[in-house]
């Protein structure tokens, strides 16, 4: 007996929904160009080989059974993934790429990196796009270890620049030093010198690189420490008053309007973080999908966008 993948082809599948659409065995013979007894016949081989029965043949019409209509719906879900794969594969022939994963820095604006992907995905590229949260060298390292296509927002003293690493600037970031109205370093005099500030709990973003111990920003020698995978995290958690820290100006600026969070000038030099994006590029044509990035992250407005659009408003 025949096994259920040698006769569930895609050829066998359309032929039953042939059958299903035209309502009778002679009507899809004649569609299908088969005569009658060989499209019977190759029926007769599906059921036997599923074991079950298809169709209701105590009727001229040829109604399918509970067992034929979830063949029926199955197939065909099965039949449109084969055509859009079809057409995936001529359109990936034409230079784009089957997957294309952007690691993004969590401090880069979310508003600006969706808005960019829905122009991204208006194109109908037969790439999937993929998107990994990082942050400070885990950025770039990423991209290093082949696991992004392209880094936005590294760090540029994280920058490990490699043959076929190629770079440009975003442009730099402001920090402030934020806490909540009730927070005890709220109420203190400024401006606030390094022992004050390390009485009191800091938010720190981990490095997310794999290997190594990655980088520490702006965390004193014995200071306590709450540490969160990004910089939304942290934000949020400062908010909350559960420690205090450096934060991105644009980022903190809707929580400083409402006071929901209060700048404290620091006894230390202003803090500003340059950031860059990243690719790795060989030899042969950059593929369709990246090189519709690049142009987007050349054009002035776009990098603006990444560092100051966290509204979406």
């Amino acid at each position: 007996m025949r096994k259920p993948q040698d006769v569930l082809t895609p050829e066998a599948l359309g032929m039953l929904q042939t059958i299903a659409e035209t309502g009778s065995f002679a009507a899809a013979s004649r569609k299908l160009g088969l005569v009658p007894s060989a499209l019977t016949y190759r029926v007769r081989q599906l059921e036997d080989a599923l074991d079950v029965l298809l169709f209701d043949r105590r009727s001229r019409q040829a109604k399918p059974t509970a067992a034929g209509q979830e063949l029926m719906r199955e197939s065909a879900k099965l039949l449109e993934d084969l055509d859009a794969i079809a057409n995936r594969v001529k359109r990936i022939a034409t230079g784009w790429e089957a997957q294309f994963t952007i690691a993004v820095d969590t401090i880069i604006a979310r508003a600006a990196i969706m808005e960019l992907c829905a122009a991204f995905l208006a194109t109908n590229p037969p790439t999937r796009l993929r998107l990994r949260d990082e942050a400070l060298s885990g950025t770039i390292s990423a991209l290093n270890n082949g696991q992004a296509d392209l880094a936005i927002g590294v760090p540029e003293e994280a920058m490990m620049v490699g043959r076929a690493i190629h770079h440009q600037p975003i442009g730099d970031v402001s920090f402030v030093f934020a806490v909540a109205p009730h927070h005890p370093l709220a109420s203190a005099d400024e401006p606030l010198a390094p022992e004050q500030t390390a009485k009191y709990r800091v938010i720190s973003v981990a490095d997310s690189v794999q290997r190594g111990s990655g980088m520490t920003i702006g965390v004193t020698r014995g200071q306590d420490v709450m540490t969160v995978a990004t910089m939304q995290e942290k934000m949020d958690a400062q908010i909350r008053g559960l420690g205090g820290g450096f934060v991105p100006e644009a980022m903190a600026l809707p929580y400083l309007e409402s006071g929901r969070l209060v700048i404290k000038t620091v006894a230390q030099p202003e803090r500003i973080t340059s950031l860059r994006y990243a690719w790795r590029q060989s030899d042969t044509q950059p593929g369709r999908a990246l090189q519709w990035w690049l142009e987007r992250l050349a054009q002035p407005t776009t990098r603006e966008a990444l560092l100051t659009r966290h509204r979406t408003a």
